[in-house]
């Protein structure tokens, strides 16, 4: 885009507010000076008008004249009023003019002058080129003859006056303009002042990186809304930073301990492969099976770590309507294999929600693997699902109080259950995806001993007809 609207958006801020206050200014001047000159000009000339109607000669003064004219039918000076000029005009298209240049005469003139009209208003210009307004009026004179009495004054009184209005208007509008773009410029900067500093912060912020940076908040302006949804983002940043921080620094204190161990046993391995000198049978068979465990740990590691990978923000796989009972009935199966000495209790009953299927089942599934883990042998896992209200409870050894309200935090693991496997993160991750599909989630001290875990979901609108009810199953024993 090129041009004037190119060079207007190039300048500043404050200079197009200037500017635009000026060109309204000047407009609104511009049409208040038209508006004042043609009002003052229309009052004038209704003014003129009503002069040239009250300048009437005498009678007899016009029947003497109508006389000398109708005889001598030439311009004659008479004695006249200021810059009046007077004319005679006959029947029969005849003039006199007294006082002045003579006035051409209109047909309205020659009317008035026959008894065909009353009087005739017009402007004209005279024989000396000068403007004349005109007013004509039937008057008897002679012999009961009628003839037309003109009356005239020039219209330069009005044009000067009305020439020095223009200028007056003109230099008060000019003043106006320029008085109006300085208050314009003077009023976007106290206006913008605000936004210099926001503006400022900003540039602070993308130069060094300083998140801590905060702008005064005044008022309830737009600007302090501004002000404040700066503040509030640069405060989410900082949060959104030090949580990225943390979390690398928790992933690689986690990491460290499964990297060790395996890099131990596969050197033990490395060195009786390069020495020649071969592990008792039973010894090599446990440094393999640690080297597996550590694997299957930093695996399930990395695969919590790429599920928090994902912002908070981030939208979810595509939302389904599922059986809520039949996704919790495959993470059981799962959590059997885990679990095989452990009896599970289940009392479902249908329920259909809103929510991806892959995340809540992930989701279940780390449910149930926390009820395992903290079961004791041959202890039993009690299921429920009654309307739309998931119950996990185990018979552990519990969780104190203390400690509940850090369960949901990323790699928190309480004292008691840092030498079991784990990773920390999966009530971490059964926490961000039940809030995705618009549930909560909980645990609380179960009644008699162990730990509750309480996942409320909101039920679907209508369950989908190709989806079968589950059966409840009552007791089920692994």
């Amino acid at each position: 885009m090129s041009g004037p609207t190119a060079w207007f958006r190039s300048r500043p801020l404050r200079s197009r507010l200037a500017l635009l206050t000026a060109v309204a200014v000047a407009l609104a001047v511009a049409a208040v000076s038209a508006a004042c000159w043609f009002v003052t000009r229309a009052q004038l000339e209704a003014e003129l008008d009503s002069s040239l109607r009250d300048s009437r000669l005498d009678a007899s003064a016009v029947a003497d004249l109508a006389l000398t004219c109708a005889r001598r039918a030439e311009s004659t000076p008479v004695p006249t009023t200021g810059s009046y000029t007077w004319q005679i005009v006959l029947a029969d298209g005849r003039v006199c003019t007294y006082g002045s240049s003579p006035i051409p005469v209109r047909p309205g003139d020659v009317a008035v002058a026959r008894g065909q009209a009353t009087y005739s208003m017009h402007t004209t210009k005279a024989e000396n080129g000068a403007e004349m307004r005109v007013f004509t009026y039937p008057q008897a004179a002679f012999q009961n003859a009628v003839v037309g009495v003109s009356v005239a004054r020039p219209l330069s009184e009005i044009d000067n006056s009305m020439s020095t209005l223009a200028w007056v208007l003109l230099l008060v509008s000019g003043v106006g303009v320029v008085g109006a773009g300085a208050a314009g410029l003077w009023v976007a900067r106290a206006g913008l002042k605000p936004v210099d500093r926001l503006t400022g912060a900003v540039e602070h912020v993308a130069r060094t990186e300083d998140l801590t940076v905060r702008i005064p908040v005044e008022g309830e302006d737009e600007v302090a809304r501004l002000s404040r949804s700066f503040n509030a983002m640069t405060a989410a940043l900082a949060t959104s930073r030090d949580r990225q921080a943390q979390l690398i620094a928790d992933a690689g204190h986690e990491l460290r301990t499964p990297l060790t161990s395996l890099r131990t046993n596969i050197e033990l391995l490395a060195r009786s492969e390069e020495t020649g000198r071969a592990l008792p049978p039973e010894d090599r068979l446990a440094l393999m099976a640690s080297v597996k465990a550590q694997m299957t740990e930093l695996a399930a590691l990395i695969g919590d770590l790429q599920e928090l990978a994902r912002p908070d923000a981030a939208e979810p796989g595509p939302l389904e309507v599922v059986a809520l009972h039949g996704i919790l009935r495959t993470a059981l199966d799962r959590a059997r294999l885990r679990g095989p000495e452990l009896t599970f209790r289940t009392d479902l009953a249908p329920w259909y929600v809103r929510a991806e299927p892959a995340g809540l089942e992930r989701a279940l599934v780390n449910v149930l693997d926390n009820a395992v883990k903290f079961s004791p042998p041959r202890g039993t896992v009690e299921v429920s699902l009654m309307r739309g209200e998931l119950t996990v409870r185990d018979h552990g050894p519990g969780i104190p109080a203390e400690e509940l309200p850090h369960v949901f935090e990323r790699f928190w693991r309480s004292p008691s259950a840092r030498s079991l496997p784990g990773s920390g993160l999966g009530l971490s991750i059964v926490a961000r995806t039940v809030q995705q599909a618009g549930g909560t989630v909980a645990l609380r001290p179960a009644e008699g001993g162990g730990t509750a875990a309480v996942i409320r979901l909101p039920g679907a609108p209508t369950p989908p007809p190709e989806l079968s009810v589950v059966p409840d199953e009552g007791l089920d024993e692994a």
